[in-house]
């Protein structure tokens, strides 16, 4: 069984996001071991300039790769990572476990995206749009697109 982590910055605080993660959750747990990091999200103060933006960045940045072993294939999510359909995530998803790859984590930026060094860091940078999402939205969005994943492979009534 692959090892899934979700490393994400910042913490869900309504209750819908948290239920939706909860609920895909536990619908992953058959077809995989889920573990979520969440990391605090840096302060940013009022009518922060570019060089405060960017130090915040690279904080959390530092965060993150604490958090990624070496064994561990990293896919962050960024606007300008490569775009995959369900059914290609899912094949790449397959392709990984055949290739013995048994520990995959994905990255989830705080408001300000990634750091340089987490993207230099990540073996593949997936884009889910070119459209912004809230990254408590974007963590369910990816949670649904791993299962949808799962039952694209096991060939399992979910998928459209």
């Amino acid at each position: 069984m692959v090892n899934i982590f979700v490393v994400c910055v910042g913490k869900l605080k309504e209750k819908y996001w948290t239920e939706a993660v909860a609920e895909y959750s536990r619908r992953l747990g058959s077809y995989c071991r889920l573990e979520i990091v969440e990391l605090k999200e840096s302060r940013l103060p009022d009518r922060a300039g570019a060089a405060e933006e960017e130090a915040v960045k690279e904080a959390e940045g530092e965060e993150i790769l604490k958090r990624l072993k070496d064994n561990m294939y990293v896919v962050s999510l960024e606007i300008d990572g490569k775009s995959l359909s369900s059914e290609s995530l899912a094949d790449k998803l397959e392709q990984l476990t055949v290739d013995g790859i048994s520990s995959i984590a994905f990255v989830i930026g705080g408001s300000l995206g990634l750091s340089k060094a987490v993207s230099k860091r990540a073996d593949f940078r997936l884009s889910f749009s070119r459209m912004t999402f809230p990254h408590q939205m974007m963590r369910v969005i990816l949670l649904e697109q791993l299962y949808r994943s799962f039952k694209i492979i096991r060939n399992e009534t979910y998928h459209k």
